[in-house]
């Protein structure tokens, strides 16, 4: 059996990544990954891996002498108004499809917006077919990945109040429908660790999340595969766990 793959936090990557965009903005003519090296706590496989991401989300450019300088996508996400929002929108999009290819399932973005669950974007296909939303995700916090993993990032009066608009109801027979113990299982969940939908919010349908908070902002990034895949589930979950910061950055910035 192959070991199982260690979480890694999304947010970790992601506030490496800031500094990294921080300091090639100040340096309009370039940083070498010598410079970058002297002033971030990271590993030189950790600071390679992450000028990699960098380069192939377009945050940075490499020039001829080594050097790196701002690439597209930060230019453009550095701005403001309707055409950052478009140019935003595109962006996640273009990256939840790579996401979707790499992991064989249909991926999902999901924010916690004015006290409900609301999924943003989403990439699926032919070979990665969506959730059959039957329930609305919002009456189902309690039993879909997507709903569990935002609730996590919630206080217990704010999951109070959730639950008190949207009461727990059996949705299949593996649903929990005792308050007392999802929050139980909702305070005992690892922060690094992807949030699990076992046949809870659907028969046939099984779901993994990981949370990437932006600020203040709860959200998640999740996807779904048919039981029959089930046996995928838990290295697809990792996987995405991995591949989260890109997601994380770009609403962040």
């Amino acid at each position: 059996m192959a070991p199982k793959p260690e979480p890694t936090a999304p947010q970790h990557s992601v506030r490496h990544a800031l500094r990294v965009l921080e300091m090639v903005s100040k340096h309009t003519g370039g940083v070498t990954d010598v410079e970058i090296a002297r002033r971030i706590d990271a590993s030189s496989a950790q600071l390679a891996e992450l000028l990699a991401m960098l380069r192939r989300e377009g945050y940075v450019e490499q020039t001829s002498d080594g050097a790196y300088v701002s690439g597209e996508a930060l230019l453009v996400l550095g701005g403001s108004g309707a055409n950052r929002q478009e140019a935003l929108h595109a962006k996640l999009q273009r990256t939840l499809t790579v996401l979707r290819d790499t992991v064989g399932a249909a991926v999902y973005i999901s924010r916690y917006i004015d006290g409900e669950v609301k999924i943003t974007q989403y990439a699926d296909g032919p070979n990665a077919p969506r959730v059959n939303e039957w329930v609305d995700f919002r009456v189902a916090a309690h039993a879909s990945a997507v709903g569990k993993c935002l609730l996590t990032q919630l206080d217990y009066n704010e999951r109070r109040e959730h639950l008190s608009r949207h009461k727990i109801v059996r949705l299949t027979s593996r649903t929990t429908t005792s308050e007392r113990v999802l929050f139980s299982r909702l305070d005992s969940q690892p922060a690094t660790v992807p949030v699990l939908d076992l046949q809870e919010y659907a028969v046939g349908t099984v779901c993994a999340a990981v949370p990437i908070t932006a600020g203040r902002a709860v959200g998640c990034l999740a996807l779904s595969l048919p039981v029959e895949h089930a046996h995928r589930l838990r290295q697809a979950a990792y996987a995405l766990n991995r591949e989260a910061a890109p997601v994380l950055l770009s609403l962040t910035l």
